[in-house]
Parts: structure tokens; sequence; C-alpha cells
């Protein structure tokens, strides 16, 4: 599977940002990039402007014609005296045809690569996608008017609009606008957004959180599904296949393909928890990336190897097999099997719920569970943080620059973070930390969110907090429901392994978050990863010769 084609993203020169404010300078340095990137525009554009008289306008205008100096195939106009668009935004159009899109307030952030392949797919730069994904675009059929809400710290937001702007280049019935979110309050208010991305489908709710491009097809394109599974279900058998797209699955699936035999990887979504992380500092000789970004490079890696991968696949069963040597069997949510002669597991984990009355209820309308993305939609307003680790307090602190009030819920006595981060969370003026405290319930008026309550561990009192916002950030669950009565699993759901990462099954290998290997870690989950996929060829050569050929 490949994404939309996208340039890396230039190096910010002087755009500042912070999460409440956007500065549009183009310094020479970007400048100069993005000049570079507008050579790739093949028929001419235009840029046409939706403005008024506020400050935002005057900054868009600006970044606009800043834009159509660097090339002479980009000219910018006012919108026609009738047009009835949100101000200020912009259409990014095909000159004399109906291709376009349309940007809602000033993508910079992490929306300025989505605004650079905007200007490049419009202009006539093919998508990098495949042609069978570009065939299913241009036939899908049917009047499909998109709305996508972002923020512009959401590391997740930009797959979502990139992927809708594609659709919509590549289709002239469909059509795509992005909405800054912290721009359009009134329209965010009404429309009860409490999470981004949120997509809205010809007036009607359609989407949350990210989405690869193959997702939202399967969704409107009813026949996707069943073609995915009868392609699927012709496949021969893998001599590896591994389940899970992360860092431990990516690096298994190297690994083994580097040994010349049949790898397989399928994937939920390729880059899996590391697409929710914001920020990376801990990979050892990459001092600083972005989730989104590693996951692509992850994959671009996976890529350049004889690997097929099978991204967008739910595993719902293992059937291990029936004697050592034999084909195990991946049972797919789509109906379809894979079988293999070994297996690497590396299904990693999910954010862990509270499991309390309500949550389901009221998630993401005001239960959330990443405060980078969610945060801005929240200006002004009281919230919590349930968790007193380093991820909650850490929450803790991002929001406290963004929101009215943050209340910090801890089950503990004390905090668990790190000594600087509960120096700095104490610090701060409009955060209040509550310890010894269960959280027994959240509550709203079936829209929205509006409190919870919590028992008080030490007195036994209940107490009610009223909110607009909770970020829940008390760990990860590992994704093995699905492996009960196929591998041991510990009683916290864990696969257990051995330091070859072999599981209680000869022929089955496992990586990872979802494994009892200590310190869940990017780096931890790519060793083991190549581990694991180092047993399984071990354990592949060691096999008689009479039963590798028969399987």
């Amino acid at each position: 599977m490949q994404r939309p084609g996208r340039p890396p993203p230039p190096r910010p020169g002087r755009i500042l940002f912070t999460y409440r404010s956007f500065v549009v300078v183009l310094d020479a340095n970007l400048t100069q990039q993005l000049k570079g990137y507008l050579t790739r525009i093949r028929v001419p554009i235009e840029l046409v402007a939706s403005l008024g008289d506020d400050a935002k306008s005057r900054e868009l205008d600006e970044l606009l014609n800043e834009i159509a100096a660097l090339s002479d195939m980009v000219t910018v106009r006012p919108a026609d005296g009738d047009d009835d668009a949100r101000t200020p935004s912009f259409l990014i159009r095909r000159a004399g045809t109906d291709t376009a899109v349309r940007f809602a307030g000033i993508p910079l952030g992490h929306e300025f690569t989505s605004l650079v392949l905007a200007l490049l797919q419009v202009g006539g730069h093919p998508p990098r996608i495949s042609d069978e994904v570009i065939g299913q675009i241009e036939a899908l059929e049917g009047d499909f008017v998109f709305e996508t809400y972002f923020s512009l710290s959401c590391a997740n937001c930009p797959d979502v609009v990139q992927a809708l702007n594609t659709m919509a280049v590549l289709n002239p019935r469909i059509r795509h606008t992005a909405i800054d979110g912290a721009l359009f309050k009134d329209e965010v208010e009404r429309r009860e957004i409490m999470t981004v991305p949120q997509v809205f489908l010809n007036g009607a709710p359609f989407a949350q959180g990210r989405q690869e491009l193959e997702q939202i097809l399967a969704r409107i394109d009813t026949g996707a599904e069943a073609r995915a599974a009868e392609k699927l279900a012709g496949k021969e058998p893998f001599d590896v296949l591994v389940v899970g797209g992360g860092p431990a699955g990516a690096a298994a699936a190297i690994y083994a393909a580097r040994k010349g035999i049949r790898t397989g990887i399928a994937a939920e979504r390729f880059g899996g928890q590391v697409l929710d992380t914001v920020s990376i500092e801990n990979f050892i000789s990459v001092s600083h990336t972005e989730g989104p970004r590693f996951a692509t490079q992850l994959e671009s890696h996976v890529g350049d190897y004889d690997v097929d991968v099978m991204n967008l696949q739910t595993a719902t069963a293992l059937v291990p097999a029936a004697e050592e040597g034999g084909l195990h069997e991946i049972v797919l949510k789509n109906g379809a099997s894979l079988r293999a002669r070994t297996l690497i597991l590396s299904t990693g984990a999910r954010w862990r719920q509270m499991n309390v009355p309500g949550e389901n209820e009221y998630r993401n309308k005001g239960v959330t569970y990443c405060p980078h993305c969610d945060g801005p939609l929240f200006k002004g307003k009281r919230v919590a943080v349930i968790g007193g680790g380093n991820s909650g307090v850490e929450a803790a602190i991002d929001l406290a620059g963004i929101v009215g009030h943050v209340t910090l819920i801890e089950y503990d006595s004390q905090l668990r973070a790190d000594a600087v981060l509960q120096r700095k969370l104490g610090s701060l003026a409009n955060v209040k930390v509550i310890t010894s405290a269960l959280t027994t319930e959240v509550f709203g008026d079936g829209n929205k969110l509006t409190g919870l309550t919590y028992k008080d561990r030490d007195r036994g009192t209940e107490h009610q907090i009223e909110l607009e916002g909770i970020f829940v950030q008390i760990g990860l669950v590992p994704n093995t429901e699905w492996l009960k009565g196929a591998v041991a699993l510990t009683p916290h759901g864990e696969i257990g392994i051995d330091a070859r990462g072999a599981t209680s099954q000869p022929g089955i290998f496992a990586a990872g978050d979802a494994t009892t290997v200590p310190y869940k870690q990017i780096v931890i989950a790519a060793g083991a990863g190549s581990a694991a996929a180092l047993s399984a060829f071990d354990y592949l050569i060691r096999l008689p010769a009479e039963e590798r050929e028969a399987a």
C-alpha cells in the first residue's frame, strides 16, 4: 500500500507556531524549498480567496500571494461576489476545470504538507498511490461532499486531509473542504465537534480519528471489501507471515525478507500506536521525529524489500497448525484467510479505557485520548486528565496552556510521573491534582459530556466535577483478545514469549508491546521484531526436509 505522495516537510524557518496562534512568515529558506516543489506543477492553478477584513484574512492573503510569486503557474484572484464560502478560506482550482480542493483557514503547522501536496496534485502532479486505487476512486458513482475539521497541532489530521484531497482531485464528483476548527468555533459548537480529525459526508457525520485513504474508500465503495477478501484468499502460503505493522512488525518483515524467504505482513493500520505519538526523541540515531513521519519511514523501508504488505486487515482468529511444520492460519475480519509456515505476532497495544458508565457513550463527545490532537478544541474550558504517570502529567502540562482549568485525577496516593514533570505541574496556577481518587462515572446531557463522578478512596465519599472534556491517559492494553486459546497469554493479556520470541506454539513467534517483554519502547519493539524474524528463519531451516516440502 502506498500513501498519497508527500514531500518531506520543509524546515520551519521563521514559521512560528504554538497551540494557540500561527504567524505567517516565509523566510528565504522556506521560500526556496517551496519554490522547488512548485516546479512540479504541470498545469496552471488558481488560488481563489474568500477573505474578510479580519487579521486572519490578511494573513491568508499574504500567504497566498507569496505562494503565487514563486511560480508562473499559480495565480491569485478573489472569489466571486456570490461565493458563500467560509471566510477566510481559499480554493485551489485547476484553471478552466472543476477540479479543486478548499482550505478554510491557514494550513500551516502539521497541515503545511497538506497544502503543498494539494498545490501539486491540483496542478497535475500525480499522487503516489497504486493504479488500482486510482481506478477505484475514478469509478466511484454518486456525489460526495466531504468536510474535515482539523487542528493545526493534530499529527493525525494530515493523513485524512490528504486522502480526501487526493480523492477530490481524481474524481470531479468528490468535493472536500478542510476546516481549521479553531477559526470556526461557531461551527464546532453547533456540530458538537470534540475530537479531530472529524469528517462529515453530505452534511452528516462520517468518520472520526485517523483514516487511511483505503479505509475511506472501503466505506463508500460497497464492493471493495468483497473484492479484497477474494484477492487475499487466493494468496499462496507464506514462509513468514507478520501480523501487525508497528515497529516490531516492520522490523520482523525486513529481517525475514532479507533471508530471501516468502514474507507477508498483515496490518490493521501500518505504523500502529506510533501513528498516535506526537514526538519521538529516544530512537537511537534519530534525535527527533514525529510519529506519523516515523511510520511512513517504516513503511518505506519495508517497501524496499520483497514483502507482500496487506494493510487495513484485521485478524480475528488464529488456527495453529495441526502438527509441527504444518501451516498456521490467520482468519481476517473480511472472511479471508492467510496461511503461513511461521507466524510473528506483533499486534501492539491500544489506549486503556476507564471502563466506567458513560465513557463509551461520550467518547469523542468530550471523552478523548489524544491531548495533542484535541486539546485546541477545549480552549478556555474545564477539563480533567485521568492518570498521574508521565503521559498524564505531560498531558496536563500541555493542556494548561490552552484550556481554562485542568483537574488531574490519580488513583494512587501519589503521582507516578518523573520528578521534573511533577515540579513543572506544581508551578501551574490553573491545575488541580486529586490523588487517591477512583473515577466511577462519566455523565452528560445526551449530546456531550458535562462532568464525572469520582470516589475518594481514603474517605469513601463521592464527588462530582463539572467538566467539558476528559483526557484518559492510563496506559495501554495489548491487542490480543483474538488469540485466546491459540497461544498462551498472561492474566494481563500479554503473549508469553521466551528469549527467542517463541510462544507456546511451535513455529509461532511474537514481538513488541503485545508480549511479556518489559519496557514498552519503540527501539525495544524493533529489536524484538528482528529477533523474532531470525528465530522464525532458524525454525524453518531446522525443519526436516520432508516437512519443509509438505508445507
